[in-house]
């Protein structure tokens, strides 16, 4: 990765983001490092949660709204025999069960019924809109709210170890250690609380880390700390072709893009959903985000 300076178009910067920050603290905080008002972010994390925050600088941040929709990791820890009302551990909690001893066959049971495409509702207190308004927000006012369930993909929901603990309130509790991939708009701490209510025990998270966002991990990632003594980007041509296919184009094609027209694009293999593009010119630069429509290149972000 190489540092930033103002002459360039600016890059993908990558976060591990410490407890007890929101996304927002970390944007404020890159404006100040970066000596930009141009920051923006691929996905929030909670506050609770720690890992990886995929941050753009300059013109990069036009590739954010494209990598939020791409598949994430995360490693977590999720409470069995107590519910709160944020679904984690920052909220209070509404009901307490004794859960040791729990059947691990039945435990699987349940987490298989979670995995693949299924209608997730989304926590009270996330930040899905209602009527223009953020629920945590109608939340915090007393409202009693209730969302929509929407389609997510949970590719993996695995459990990597088990320990019977007491919680604070003396409730013999359950707590799993488990990793998860999935698509974008899923809620971790929603899984946790539907498990929990699945084995009729009740569930929240404790712990989160994002491990990866896409194609980029946690080895990319740096603190705050470290990003102020020296900042580093991954410039915006690395890091289009770290995640999107990539297609280069002859000069008089990248005219043709670079002045709207919509040229023909290859075929695709076939192996996979249709989605973004990363057009590069005969000379390396990177162009644009392009999308196949009818067998033609349509602009998504044009970057020259």
């Amino acid at each position: 990765m190489a540092r930033t300076d103002n002459r360039e178009p600016g890059g993908l910067v990558f976060v591990d983001k410490p407890a007890g920050f929101t996304s927002h603290d970390v944007v404020a905080k890159m404006r100040g490092i970066a000596r930009t008002r141009r920051v923006g972010h691929a996905g929030t994390l909670d506050p609770m949660a720690t890992g990886l925050l995929v941050l753009g600088t300059g013109r990069a941040t036009r590739l954010l709204g494209h990598l939020a929709l791409t598949d994430k990791e995360y490693v977590g820890t999720i409470r069995l025999g107590q519910s709160t009302v944020t679904d984690d551990a920052e909220g209070e909690t509404t009901a307490a069960t004794p859960a040791r001893g729990l059947p691990r066959e039945a435990v699987d049971t349940r987490i298989a019924e979670l995995t693949g495409d299924i209608l997730q509702v989304p926590s009270k207190v996330s930040a899905v809109k209602i009527d223009g308004k953020r629920a945590y927000a109608r939340v915090r006012e007393g409202e009693d709210v209730e969302l929509a369930a929407r389609p997510v993909t949970v590719s993996s929901f695995t459990v990597h170890d088990v320990r019977e603990e007491t919680a604070e309130d003396g409730t013999p509790v359950t707590d799993l250690l488990v990793s998860v991939v999935c698509s974008s708009g899923t809620y971790i701490r929603a899984l946790a609380r539907d498990l929990g209510a699945a084995l009729e025990v009740g569930g929240h998270l404790t712990a989160l880390r994002r491990t990866r966002v896409g194609p980029y991990g946690l080895d990319v990632a740096r603190t705050l700390d470290q990003h102020q003594e020296e900042l580093a980007v991954m410039p915006i041509g690395e890091a289009a072709a770290a995640a999107f296919p990539r297609w280069d184009v002859d000069g008089k094609q990248a005219r043709l893009l670079a002045n709207g027209a919509r040229i023909a694009m290859p075929p695709g293999d076939g192996t996979g959903p249709a989605g973004p593009v990363a057009v590069f010119g005969p000379d390396g630069d990177f162009l644009a985000l392009v999308e196949e429509h009818g067998g033609r290149a349509r602009s998504l972000a044009v970057f020259v």
